[in-house]
């Protein structure tokens, strides 16, 4: 029951949830007694990490519903400070030609820069960047994060829930901004959308190559949730992340659009206020669009609702005849199947962006791979207590401290046959996804 802000939990999961290794201790010493080596390595269950990571939920009693938790960011609450410095990457493939920014996190600097429109971040100088791409032997922890639609590193959402990452010390951790998002330029006509998977999917190969030794985890926030759910679910047993989490994740994007524009609320306020950001982002970047797309450039900066510009740039972009098309291809439901590295997802069922109706349960109870975590009140990417601290970053924080630290991580590898881990409960394999995206060089 609720009460006085109290938000009810549930956990929704496989019949059996894989197993994970504890990392093993020399001694582990009690007043009552000691446990072998053996027993230290003990087999955890992946639903029992997720529970013992998740605290009591007790968000502020005056945001006492979904809009009025997610309204009120409309505050613009200050955050934590967060220092960064960016790097420009280019598209290793042709097929995804372009370029696009990482920004990494720093310890806090004075340093100023013109050509970056955000506050305390700056561009690696020459120098400072062939230092960090010469690479390490360190073995670290690395997040890999994803920002939400036209958003970037500079989202309060993000930086708190990175914030007690950085406090601890352990973790190097980088922001990859989707195109021609956080003051980035657009040097292509290929653009990003939900499901565009090609640059995170660079980032990490280059962690992997010049970092070997660190571990590599995922977390994904809203759009850039559905993202790195596709990145999981296309990878597949072959993904390089040890972990991954998302929260508010809209899931599937058809149902998620036609339920907020069935409302006046969900029309004229979330879509509105979504298409109004991406209006927006194209009129900041007018004349590269103009110079890079055959985008009609008049339509789209007097666009007024979300599915009205993706359906202005992303049937035209990428060959779907509808835009409900390109919501049912880009939608992460699917992916969640396919998806084999422990993997969680944070969602408040009264969140009235991603809505509930979108949120694939059965996909989950299918996957010994994944946990559901969701929440009687939240909002989206809110969870707001007294005082303006956000719920959502304990679960987070802990469930990726413990994978990162308390794992024995050569044992956390993806699962490559569904029986090893557990079977669901129709005892059937889970299917490969199955995508249709039309590539710029088959639509030619």
């Amino acid at each position: 029951m609720e009460w006085l802000g109290r938000s009810n939990i549930d956990f929704t999961h496989a019949p059996t949830t894989r197993t994970i290794k504890s990392r093993g201790k020399s001694q582990v010493v009690t007043d009552s007694s000691q446990k072998s080596l053996d027993e230290a390595h003990q087999d955890v269950n992946l639903l029992k990490i997720v529970k013992d990571a998740t605290p009591p939920c007790q968000l502020n009693p005056l945001l006492f519903n979904g809009h009025v938790q997610t309204m009120w960011t409309a505050t613009k609450p200050h955050g934590p400070s967060v220092y960064y410095r960016r790097r420009i990457f280019t598209a290793d493939l042709k097929e995804y030609e372009g370029t696009f920014a990482v920004d990494f996190v720093v310890p806090p600097h004075d340093d100023e820069d013109d050509s970056i429109s955000f506050p305390r971040t700056v561009k690696f100088t020459e120098k400072q960047w062939k230092a960090v791409d010469a690479g390490s032997n360190d073995d670290k922890p690395m997040l890999v994060i994803l920002h939400g639609l036209s958003g970037g590193s500079h989202e309060v959402y993000l930086r708190h829930c990175i914030q007690p990452f950085i406090e601890q010390g352990n973790w190097e951790i980088c922001v990859i901004n989707a195109r021609g998002c956080a003051g980035t330029k657009i040097t292509s006509g290929v653009l990003y959308n939900a499901r565009a998977t090609w640059d995170v999917r660079q980032v990490v190969k280059w962690i992997r190559k010049t970092f070997p030794n660190r571990p590599v985890f995922g977390l994904g926030f809203s759009l850039g949730a559905n993202m790195l759910t596709n990145y999981c679910g296309e990878e597949g047993p072959n993904c390089e992340l040890k972990a991954a989490v998302v929260c508010s994740n809209p899931f599937n994007l058809e149902i998620s659009s036609k339920i907020l524009q069935s409302s006046w609320i969900g029309k004229e306020v979330y879509l509105r206020v979504m298409g109004g950001s991406m209006r927006a982002l194209a009129q900041n970047h007018k004349d590269d669009l103009a110079k890079n797309t055959g985008l009609d450039m008049e339509k789209l900066v007097s666009v007024k609702y979300l599915h009205e510009f993706d359906e202005l740039v992303q049937c035209p972009s990428w060959g779907y005849p509808t835009v409900y098309s390109y919501y049912r291809d880009a939608s992460s439901t699917d992916a969640v199947l396919s998806i084999r590295i422990p993997f969680l997802a944070v969602h408040a069922v009264d969140d009235p962006i991603a809505v509930k109706e979108a949120i694939p349960y059965e996909e989950f109870r299918q996957n010994p791979d994944t946990i559901l975590l969701t929440t009687s009140m939240g909002g989206h990417l809110c969870w707001f207590e007294s005082g303006g601290s956000r719920w959502y970053t304990k679960p987070v924080y802990n469930f990726l401290n413990h994978m990162a630290f308390e794992t024995d991580l050569e044992s956390v590898k993806p699962s490559k046959d569904p029986e090893t881990t557990g079977s669901n409960d129709r005892g059937t394999r889970y299917v490969p996804m199955r995508r249709n995206l039309f590539m710029p060089h088959e639509a030619a």
